[in-house]
């Protein structure tokens, strides 16, 4: 059975990895004061956001995902005859349509395909699951990460089905913004009163940084540290500590909203490195989506992985 992989261009994954696993990216839309961006993970499209002016107005982008229609149209153009089943993993759905849109898209595309697979000789049938992550940026690289295995192992997909859902239970996505008052605005812009005006304020004038944390579709913070300096180190510090008890899935994501060489820098950083390396953990260095320097700005830390327990710092 040839199973196939969609996701979002919010997930964080490196775009070899991405192209390596043949993983079908759904677009996002980014307009920002007359500028528009595709996000596809293209690095040399994400890097000139980050380096560019436009990236310090991204609190003020208006974002589009796929609609409904050009979903099924992708499913119905290419992916019905490509693949015999596909998982498409989205962002959590507590903070994007995406998932909401394909599962409506998944409705047309299993009432249609029948006739476009058989014109191409094939009469049999075509399985389409739409799975919500629950998780943000690097945390929903780590279903993307078990879904490449268990494909390339050959598992069923009601085995897939199964294993990414409760895979989605045990991911704990954390991010470490650099700028309080840029994230206040992203989300006043999108409605989200979370970060407050006077915490924003107090934050920038005492340098304190929140460490977020997105499980299972929601997102508060976890910790704080003086600085961002700090927050790297206790957010690295603790992903060593998690990777160290062991993790339900052998790899570790990790984004950072720019230069994938300033990591070399921050407190913590090679400690993790080394225990991923001694534990087999796979660690998985990306850049950040454009999307998701657009909601948490340029400079920001994102990190996933899946654990079993509560993960509290």
């Amino acid at each position: 059975m040839r199973i196939g992989l969609v996701m979002d261009s919010t997930c964080d994954l490196p775009r070899k990895f991405i192209d390596d696993n043949q993983i079908t990216l759904l677009p996002i839309t980014i307009r920002i004061d007359g500028h528009t961006f595709v996000d596809v993970r293209d690095p040399v499209a994400t890097e000139a956001y980050y380096q560019g002016e436009v990236g310090k107005r991204g609190h003020a982008a208006e974002t589009e995902p796929l609609s409904v229609d050009a979903i099924r149209d992708l499913f119905l153009g290419r992916m019905v005859l490509d693949y015999d089943a596909v998982f498409c993993l989205t962002v959590t759905s507590s903070r994007s349509p995406i998932f909401a849109n394909a599962t409506q898209a998944s409705f047309a595309v299993l009432g249609n395909y029948r006739p476009i697979r058989q014109a191409a000789g094939n009469n049999s049938p075509f399985l389409m699951r739409v799975l919500d992550s629950k998780s943000l940026f690097a945390g929903q690289g780590i279903s993307a990460i078990e879904a490449t295995r268990l494909i390339a192992a050959d598992a069923n997909p009601g085995q897939i089905r199964e294993r990414l859902a409760d895979l989605a239970a045990h991911t704990f996505a954390y991010a470490l913004p650099r700028d309080l008052h840029y994230l206040r605005a992203r989300a006043r812009k999108k409605g989200d009163h979370s970060v407050g005006l006077l915490s924003a304020t107090l934050g920038s004038a005492l340098d304190i940084k929140p460490i977020l944390r997105c499980f299972q579709g929601e997102t508060r913070p976890a910790a704080k540290a003086r600085g961002f300096e700090q927050g790297a180190e206790m957010l690295f510090g603790h992903a060593t500590s998690a990777v160290k008890r062991g993790l339900l899935v052998p790899a570790l994501c990790l984004s950072y909203g720019g230069d994938l060489a300033d990591l070399e820098a921050m407190p913590g950083y090679r400690g993790l490195v080394d225990t991923c390396a001694e534990a087999g953990v796979a660690l998985h260095q990306s850049t950040m989506s454009i999307t998701g320097m657009v909601n948490i700005g340029t400079g920001a830390v994102t990190l996933g992985y899946a654990c079993a327990g509560e993960d509290a710092f």
